[in-house]
């Protein structure tokens, strides 16, 4: 093992740029793996929590008694479906929405940190690049899920899907000035714009520091994910699918996994800014003593996923209207007062 990394070492010595070129691509395959399958089995825990809460069974054949396996097997379905683009469709616009939306995914996953590992006394965080502006780089790759959206809805030649995508705009526009307030709060507090810093920082979890900006947040977050009650791009009721109506097998299949990949991205961007992180009495046992912060990180972004779900069950689709005055009319000045709140805090306190 010591000749191992005493080989590794020479080599990113002698050969700095290929060796991190390497790890680079390491790193962005595994990111890639595990937030896909993460995301896979999110469309699970929805489904099966669905079932529940609506009294009626959820996935159980594939995969045992839980359907474990059910999402696998709907993902072998998609891939083997027709590939059918629209004959009058802008070809490169329809196709490269698909990638944009992909990429812009992978952008924010690759700043957040998914956890932390402790080994001698010391908490190192799991993230592929640890920047000390990863807070703000995460917020600005959110907004470019706007244009996989946009281009998705115009490039498929259809009216219903290009209204999906300008509704789906208005809402992101309207909820991410609010959102970024609030980040703004955050990093004011934590005196820092590093995620990973804002973590370790939370004596106190920010979301009762203030509970103003965690309330807005967790609003505008759900509306930036799409989910309901926020879903008007994609109102079945009115727009019959909204921008990805003309997408179908394994393209539809990605813009699908994409809103779950935001949604798993979104509970961990929460748990970070409000919920302290990876923060957690380390268990007293050898080996899960290493990852309990891991633990405690992925406990708290169930809790998260858990609540979205149930939102989702328990409210109803608003219309684009209100979506909106409440996005420039309610959360922008609430989120302008806790800004306030949070530069008289962190003044007092720095």
């Amino acid at each position: 093992m010591d000749g191992i990394i005493e080989t590794i070492s020479m080599f990113a010595s002698s050969e700095p740029a290929l060796y991190y070129l390497i790890i680079g691509i390491i790193g962005a395959a595994v990111l890639a793996s595990v937030i896909n399958i993460g995301a896979m089995y999110v469309v699970w825990l929805e489904v099966k929590l669905l079932g529940d809460f609506s009294a009626r069974y959820g996935p159980n054949r594939v995969g045992g008694r839980w359907g474990l396996l059910q999402i696998v097997a709907d993902a072998i379905k998609l891939f083997t479906k027709e590939d059918t683009i629209p004959e009058k469709a802008d070809k490169p616009v329809y196709v490269w929405a698909v990638l944009v939306a992909c990429i812009a995914v992978m952008l924010v996953a690759a700043a957040i940190p998914f956890g932390a590992l402790y080994i001698d006394g010391k908490d190192y965080p799991l993230v592929v690049a640890n920047m000390d502006i990863s807070a703000f780089y995460v917020e600005a790759a959110l907004s470019l899920m706007a244009i996989g959206t946009f281009m998705a809805g115009y490039g498929s030649n259809n009216k219903y899907s290009l209204l999906g995508a300008f509704r789906g705009i208005a809402r992101m526009i309207s909820y991410e000035v609010p959102m970024g307030v609030c980040v703004i709060s955050v990093a004011v507090m934590a005196h820092s714009l590093n995620l990973a810093e804002i973590a370790q920082n939370q004596t106190l979890w920010y979301a009762f520091a203030q509970p103003i900006g965690f309330a807005v947040f967790l609003v505008a977050l759900i509306t930036d994910l799409g989910r309901i009650p926020f879903d008007q791009s994609e109102a079945e009721e009115e727009l019959i699918c909204g921008y990805n109506t003309e997408y179908a097998g394994i393209r539809w299949g990605l813009l699908f996994f994409q809103e779950y990949n935001v949604m798993l991205l979104g509970s961990f961007i929460l748990a970070l800014l409000f919920l302290g992180g990876w923060s957690g009495p380390i268990i007293p046992v050898p080996i899960l003593s290493i990852i309990s912060p891991l633990i405690w990180m992925l406990m708290k972004v169930v809790i998260i996923l858990w609540f979205l779900i149930w939102t989702r069950s328990a409210l109803l689709r608003l219309r684009i209207d209100q979506v909106t005055d409440v996005g420039w009319k309610v959360l922008l000045p609430l989120s302008i007062v806790n800004l306030a709140w949070a530069v008289a805090v962190g003044s007092y306190f720095a």
